[in-house]
């Protein structure tokens, strides 16, 4: 995350970045609301599951191995208002297309009782049988104004991909991680699936490079959000 902040410093060149984190939370700094959210942070640290904040939106993400982070950053002309639904979309296409070639059929949608719900998740089943399998968020940082152009900013656009976590054990640590605060936020195992699960016995050897290599090959023809993406959905 501290990597992703840095990126933003050279947004005018657009980079990516694919990256897993050890067994911790992260979570939006809205969670510092909760009174009680430095000590209970600090014992689950010492536990073995760090929490981190992060400065986007959203809900509290676990993260750990068999997890796939993909940071983007690059800049746009104008602001949320105008990119915000395009950005998520670009977003989505690229994970779409790294599942597909792999014989996985996703589409965006919020799952409820899902870690971090929203919108622009990714998922795969229709109607109740939806299990989230990738998430997504955003972050803008509004960059110094030319005095002959419009507003710039730059962009971190991030998402999630449930690889091949261990999902019990995530959502152990999310859900005791809520309950400590006092929160009455739980989140529901079922309601999330991992590639290698729904892959099952025809998951390749070596899933995760694997991914990580649809992934960059994608990355290497995409170019940045524009008025393609934002009628696309699949």
């Amino acid at each position: 995350m501290a990597a992703d902040l840095a990126l933003l410093q050279h947004a005018g060149v657009p980079r990516a970045r694919l990256w897993e984190g050890p067994v911790s939370l992260v979570v939006p700094r809205s969670y510092r609301r909760h009174a009680s959210f430095e000590p209970v942070a600090a014992q689950f640290a010492a536990r073995g599951c760090p929490v981190y904040e992060r400065p986007s939106g959203g809900g509290l993400v676990p993260q750990g191995p068999g997890i796939l982070n993909l940071s983007l950053v690059y800049t746009l002309p104008g602001g949320p208002g105008t990119w915000m639904e395009r950005v998520y979309l670009h977003l989505c296409a690229l994970l779409q297309d790294a599942l597909q070639a792999l014989g996985v059929a996703s589409h965006w949608q919020a799952v409820s009782g899902s870690f971090c719900d929203g919108r622009f998740n990714l998922a795969c089943g229709s109607g109740a049988q939806a299990r989230k399998i990738a998430g997504t968020a955003q972050y803008w940082r509004p960059l110094p104004r030319h005095p002959a152009g419009p507003t710039t900013h730059a962009v971190l656009a991030h998402a999630v991909l449930l690889v091949e976590p261990d999902l019990a054990a995530a959502h152990a640590w999310a859900n005791a991680f809520e309950q400590a605060l006092g929160s009455e936020r739980r989140y529901d195992p079922a309601k999330t699936v991992s590639l290698a699960q729904v892959l099952g016995p025809r998951a390749p050897d070596g899933l995760m490079p694997r991914v990580r290599h649809l992934l960059s090959a994608a990355l290497e023809h995409a170019g940045l959000p524009g008025a393609a993406n934002a009628s696309s959905q699949s």
